[in-house]
């Protein structure tokens, strides 16, 4: 907790994103020994006079004690790079954000989450397909992640509620800030059943520049991302080439060529996304068809060596059962019949007959 506060400094010094952040952490180590250096030390390390200038600012006029206080107030949860709590999937993103926050909370479950993002400007059309989505999926224990906005955004996030399912809500703005105003009532409800999470501190106003930035996260929370509609300049299109550049599943649903509000999605799928026309497209996809069986089995079966040490030797290329067994020594049964667990875990998955690879990065915790 006495680190955090630091976390919560950096967080308010424009010019000093992750990438700038992680060099100072790679040369001091920790993140109070960065924030208290010198100010010579600091342009030692190749940090550039607007960034220092920004930094020595902030450190002079911000009681970091006072941030702190504040977001105890708020009953917000704070996740940073080092915090056990922060999500697998962002981790796997580049350059992550180094601070999250969090109103509500965000569960082991959803790691298995899709975003379904489109216009603010719905068709009848859209509205009843985001609508059904959001829904089917929820009910297949997928989390519906969103960004709050009016259309499709809220359509998925209330269908995903009245489903009984969990959706986590992206914002453009602090988490203490809900925008836009008229979704105060449905921000409680993802609340009391997801999260809402930004990586703007406290008190940032919705401007217009932060959106297209959130959208990473959007797609960096979400094994793949489902554009509903989208016009020819939507940003959900912003977020699907987020996902694309992220390595998540890109899907579209098509639309009335003659509308203006299906031209985005349309050219989603001329230049290579996946079909949407039901929510098991994307469930069978990304393997989540039997998502319920798999949480059940991996609360019932935890991890222990054998698993570490088969993870420790796959990657995203297929290895085959032989050679696993050969370079873990151990008896192919054993190998098979733990392949087998992790498999209905959703840990791994068969790429061919007796092949296998991780169904996430590798160098990430499971659970």
């Amino acid at each position: 907790m006495d680190d955090l506060r630091y976390w919560l400094g950096f967080n308010l010094v424009r010019g000093i994103g992750p990438v700038r952040l992680r060099a100072l952490l790679d040369v001091f180590g920790d993140v109070r020994t960065a924030w208290t250096a010198p100010e010579a030390a600091l342009r030692e390390v190749g940090l550039d006079s607007r960034s220092l200038g920004n930094l020595l600012k902030v450190r002079k006029q911000v009681d970091l004690g006072r941030l702190l206080h504040r977001v105890e107030k708020e009953q917000v949860q704070v996740l940073t790079w080092d915090h056990a709590e922060y999500p697998l999937l962002l981790q796997q993103i580049p350059d992550p954000p180094p601070v999250l926050f969090v109103k509500g909370a965000l569960d082991a479950t959803d790691e298995w989450a899709i975003a379904i993002v489109g216009t603010r400007k719905a068709t009848v059309y859209g509205r009843e397909v985001a609508h059904r989505l959001a829904g089917d999926l929820a009910h297949g224990s997928v989390t519906v992640v969103s960004g709050l906005a009016r259309g499709i955004d809220s359509i998925a996030h209330r269908a995903a509620l009245e489903a009984g399912g969990r959706t986590i809500a992206v914002l453009g703005c602090g988490v203490d800030r809900i925008y836009p105003p008229e979704h105060r009532k449905l921000a409680r409800g993802i609340i009391e059943n997801g999260a809402l999470v930004s990586d703007y501190p406290l008190g940032t106003s919705p401007e217009a520049s932060n959106f297209p930035p959130r959208n990473r996260i959007i797609s960096g929370l979400s094994l793949g991302v489902v554009v509903v509609e989208a016009g020819a300049r939507s940003g959900a299109l912003i977020t699907a080439d987020f996902a694309a550049d992220q390595g998540r599943e890109v899907f579209a649903v098509p639309g009335n060529i003659l509308s203006p509000a299906s031209v985005g999605c349309n050219r989603l799928l001329r230049d290579g996304a996946a079909i949407v026309t039901e929510a098991r497209d994307v469930l069978e996809t990304l393997h989540l068809d039997q998502l319920a069986e798999k949480k059940v089995v991996r609360e019932i079966l935890p991890d222990n060596p054998t698993e570490a040490a088969i993870l420790d030797h796959l990657s995203t290329e297929p290895r085959h059962i032989d050679d696993l067994a050969r370079e873990i020594e151990m008896p192919v049964e054993t190998i098979s019949s733990t392949l087998v667990m992790m498999e209905l875990k959703g840990m791994v998955r068969q790429a061919d007959l007796l092949q296998y690879v991780v169904a996430h990065e590798p160098g990430v915790d499971y659970l």
